[in-house]
């Protein structure tokens, strides 16, 4: 009998202790402390954000609020490696990682980077200003409109760019191509593969020139979009080489039948070469006006 009661006393004595030796254990290993200061991504503390740490080990979690200076506190934590999330109504959530040590403080600032730019406090709505939400909506139709006229000046201003160097050539060759004489004898006569060569560059610059000049023209327009600076001095140039590009072939074909001809260029076939070298200079300070950054005061009044 006596030892039924021995045996007895010695499983509950053994039952306690399986009770107590864990949380003496536990109460003997110091706690760890978590803080850190929630910031937004222009500096500013974020106060009131709710912040959230949670055991990866355990699954046990606890959270808290950041104080007006945008600080937050965890302490009695058990050391171990811990999720920390922080989530704010207006700039979004943001997660990270700590490991924390018995008996130890770790600082963990953590920021947070909304998708899109951060309203400035009081900032007065589209709604505050008057706009309907159907107003605030972007459009479709215009943002269509806008990607196809960029587009098409992108083409423009590439064969505007390539038209620059037949012209140059044209223009060097032009004397090649031209009979030389004295007291209306002809001394140097043109050969054939000069005037030639001449007239396919000339051909090539107006090819090229007025393809350019489609994109430009056929390109979509922006209503009540006024234009102003260098573009307005570009536009206001193609009044000279435009016409130019025109009449200089024109004049040309005629200087090219009078040299086969074996004639001396005469009559309004002698003005090609000036007509050809001012709508060059007219069609090259049309580029330099859009190329660099030069602000024409003039045109802007």
């Amino acid at each position: 009998m006596k030892l039924k009661v021995t045996g007895i006393v010695c499983a509950m004595a053994v039952l306690i202790l399986s009770f107590l030796i864990p949380n003496l254990s536990a109460a003997q290993t110091p706690a760890a402390v978590l803080t850190g200061k929630v910031m937004a991504s222009s500096g500013r503390v974020v106060s009131n954000a709710k912040v959230t740490v949670k055991n990866v080990e355990t699954g046990k979690s606890a959270e808290t609020l950041t104080n007006p200076d945008g600080v937050y506190t965890f302490t009695n934590l058990a050391p171990g490696e811990y999720e920390v999330s922080v989530t704010n109504e207006a700039l979004g959530a943001k997660t990270a990682k700590a490991i924390l040590t018995a008996g130890q403080q770790q600082t963990l600032d953590l920021m947070l980077a909304p998708a899109t730019q951060e309203p400035l406090p009081n900032a007065p709505s589209l709604g505050d200003l008057g706009f309907t939400p159907q107003q605030s909506e972007p459009d479709a139709k215009l943002q269509a409109m806008l990607e196809k006229r960029t587009e098409m000046l992108k083409i423009h201003q590439r064969l505007g760019l390539i038209a620059a160097a037949p012209m140059a050539a044209a223009l060097i060759t032009g004397p090649m191509a031209k009979a030389k004489g004295k007291n209306g004898q002809t001394i140097t006569e043109p050969t054939t593969a000069n005037l030639d060569f001449h007239a396919a560059l000339g051909g090539a610059t107006a090819a090229l020139y007025f393809t350019s000049a489609y994109y430009s023209i056929f390109a979509p327009k922006v209503p009540e979009t006024p234009k102003h600076g260098a573009i307005r001095m570009h536009e206001a140039l193609a009044f000279i080489h435009v016409p130019g590009m025109i009449i200089t072939p024109a004049l040309g074909i005629m200087a090219y039948k009078q040299e086969n001809a074996g004639e001396k260029v005469h009559g309004l076939a002698s003005a090609h070469g000036t007509v050809a070298w001012i709508t060059a200079a007219a069609y090259g300070t049309s580029i330099v006006a859009v190329s660099w950054p030069i602000h024409w005061k003039l045109w802007e009044k």
